[in-house]
């Protein structure tokens, strides 16, 4: 592949002789692969390489971003000078900056992390054999009237570096199958799906599988109509429950407390999930999508409890928004080839609860199943909460029938400090949440 280290390097040269005070540089190289199938026929097919280069200078306290896809000196040099140039006219940003010399990672261990599988790039005739693999399977299933089945492969490899002294890089690969399976005609149609991911192809699941349980999950849906209108219990499944702690995420985001846009800006150190459940993000576990051992600025990450017992314990920062809030970076910094450092986390663990869903089925009494959402209004400084939805209704402690055109309301804080947590998480997935249970919620349909 492109020495990344090399055109990092040379970015940096180029930016001090142009003039920048401080900078950091990014290069990305990568190759994707990607088969679809629709209607029994091959639709794309579609392999795409390159490599892309980003600068970002600094000036008393000045900063501007610069980007390019040709690696050339002549521009290079050119992008260094432009930077230099734009950054002398931006706003002067007195938290702007980067990490500390002793603040940078110094060493890591990219190998026990295994985020990228050594196994050769596959070919579009074996990927494509696996989707038809796919295919086949959900057509298999009485009912199933066409299937939509792709599968995919990418290679990414990334390299960083500043001039306070870092320099660093990894590889990451991915490999998927999915299919959307359709039963029934016009109206009556319905389509449901499934999806697995790995990044290593030999922790991929059967094919089989994933196409008959598309298959399934679409047939199921046949005949779905509206539900009652009024306040009932809600199961979130665990396709869809990761949503809600994706909220509490975002309005705990360090840029949103600084411009104070959350519903969260005054409950540091204050209930906001049940006793008893902790959030904890831990970008080190091994062979899982968000894993990184360094965040965008250079610091080494570390596993961290943002929520403990219930109890929110810290915002998601990078270096500029901890400045800002007067703490330091969480080492939760991320950033592309063409814009500056912002915060972000990587893998997310909830505290799986004693109950599997079925439990939860049989607890709800009457109430409504969610397995698919679309559409929302959600307001990030009120919380209050709004989205259409589908899946099944239950009454009496089972599932009844399938439902869709329905919306769900609610407050995001009281919904938060409800939730009944089930123990349904799938292991593989960088964000492990099991299906929440939430009584007394709005719901809208017939």
């Amino acid at each position: 592949m492109t020495d990344l280290a090399g055109l990092t390097g040379a970015l940096l040269e180029a930016a001090a002789k142009a003039g920048a005070e401080q900078a950091d540089a990014i290069a990305v190289a990568g190759t994707s692969l990607s088969i679809d199938l629709r209607h029994g026929r091959l639709e794309t097919a579609e392999r795409a390489e390159g490599t892309e280069i980003g600068l970002r200078v600094l000036i008393g306290g000045r900063q501007a971003c610069v980007s390019a896809s040709d690696l050339s000196g002549a521009t290079i040099s050119a992008l260094a000078e432009r930077a230099v140039a734009m950054a002398a006219e931006a706003p002067a940003d007195p938290y702007a900056g980067l990490a500390d010399p002793g603040q940078i990672a110094r060493q890591w261990d990219l190998a026990a992390l295994e985020m990228a599988d050594p196994a050769p790039e596959p070919d579009a005739a074996t990927l494509e054999a696996a989707a038809r693999a796919v295919e086949a399977a959900a057509m298999s299933v009485k009912g199933i009237t066409q299937v939509e089945a792709s599968g995919a492969y990418s290679r990414r490899q990334m390299h960083l570096a500043a001039s306070n002294g870092f320099s660093g890089g990894y590889g990451r690969t991915s490999h998927s199958l999915s299919a959307v399976a359709f039963t029934g005609e016009g109206t009556a149609m319905e389509r449901d799906w499934a999806a697995e991911g790995r990044i290593f192809a030999a922790d991929m699941p059967g094919a089989d599988g994933i196409g008959q349980l598309a298959a399934e999950r679409a047939l199921q849906r046949a005949g779905a109509v509206k539900p009652r209108t009024g306040s009932f219990p809600v199961l979130f499944d665990e396709r869809v429950a990761s949503s809600l702690i994706g909220h509490l995420l975002s309005t705990s985001n360090g840029a949103a407390v600084a411009r104070g846009a959350t519903w969260l800006r005054d409950a540091l150190g204050q209930q906001v999930l049940p006793r008893g459940m902790d959030v904890i993000e831990d970008p080190h576990r091994p062979r899982i999508a968000a894993s990184r051992p360094f965040d965008g600025e250079g610091l080494p990450t570390r596993r961290r409890l943002i929520v403990q017992d219930g109890v929110l314990m810290g915002w998601t920062l990078d270096l500029a928004t901890g400045r800002r809030l007067g703490l330091p970076s969480t080492a939760n910094a991320a950033r592309g080839v063409s814009s500056p450092p912002s915060p972000a986390t990587s893998n997310i663990d909830l505290t799986p609860g004693a109950y599997s869903r079925d439990d939860l089925i049989a607890q709800m009494g009457t109430g409504l199943l969610v397995t698919s959402m679309i559409g929302s209004t959600i307001s990030a400084t009120t919380g209050d909460y709004s989205r259409g939805a589908a899946g099944f209704w239950v009454e009496n402690g089972q599932i009844s029938h399938p439902v869709n055109e329905c919306t769900i309301a609610g407050n995001l804080r009281e919904m938060l400090l409800r939730i009944v947590v089930a123990n349904d998480a799938r292991a593989h997935l960088s964000t492990r949440v099991p299906s929440l249970l939430i009584d007394g919620m709005t719901l809208a349909g017939a």
